[in-house]
């Protein structure tokens, strides 16, 4: 886990994506390479997601690559298959986090309350997802939360170009999730010109 917090935090934004369409994903993450941002989070909200992530694992083999809205074993049986590197589910439970534990893949579960990250500490984990970030207290509860326990965290839900200085300037924040630069529309509609543009937008974000 320390390897991939250390590849998230240096990337620093995560796209989050539900593609529609797994036949739009290689020319989709191409441009997210292209336009410095080489990782995404595809998420299990349509049917084609884990053929998107197998996808995007061949054509680019370094990408980083994680499946979202992993909710049961099975949806983290097709995303190792897919070869993705990490997982991340919305909530806590405790059945996906030991599944994950046993067949040897990170997870980052959600969690946006200290019972939680209580519970998610006594199995093991330091790195944690906060979500819905903005909707669960947004910066000042992500504060009250990094100022007590020993975890890091990625906030995502809620999180725009407007407030994601205030996120990662939290020490314990090592990665933002975000969904703007990634909209369904363009992506469906093929529009990658102003795909790239938004990707592009984020680096200068975060000068």
């Amino acid at each position: 886990m320390i390897n991939l917090c250390k590849q998230l935090s240096e990337i620093k934004v995560i796209p989050v994506i539900a593609i529609k369409d797994a036949t739009k994903a290689v020319k989709l993450a191409e441009i997210l390479i292209d336009n410095g941002l080489p990782c995404a989070e595809v998420t299990f909200r349509t049917e084609d997601a884990a053929l998107a992530m197998k996808n995007m694992r061949d054509a680019f083999p370094s990408m980083l690559i994680g499946a979202g809205t992993v909710l049961n074993k099975k949806q983290v049986d097709l995303a190792i298959d897919a070869g993705v590197d990490f997982i991340v589910s919305p909530g806590l439970n405790p059945t996906i986090v030991k599944y994950c534990q046993q067949r040897g893949i990170e997870i980052i579960p959600g969690v946006n309350n200290p019972s939680l990250v209580e519970e998610a500490m006594e199995l093991g984990l330091k790195t944690l997802k906060f979500f819905p970030a903005e909707p669960s207290g947004g910066v000042n509860m992500l504060k009250a939360l990094t100022a007590v326990y020993p975890v890091t965290f990625m906030p995502t839900g809620g999180v725009t170009p407007k407030n994601i200085h205030d996120y990662l300037s939290i020490p314990k924040v090592f990665a933002c999730g975000g969904t703007w630069m990634v909209p369904n529309d363009l992506i469906d509609n093929n529009q990658w010109d102003e795909l790239a543009s938004l990707v592009k937008g984020v680096s200068s974000i975060l000068r």
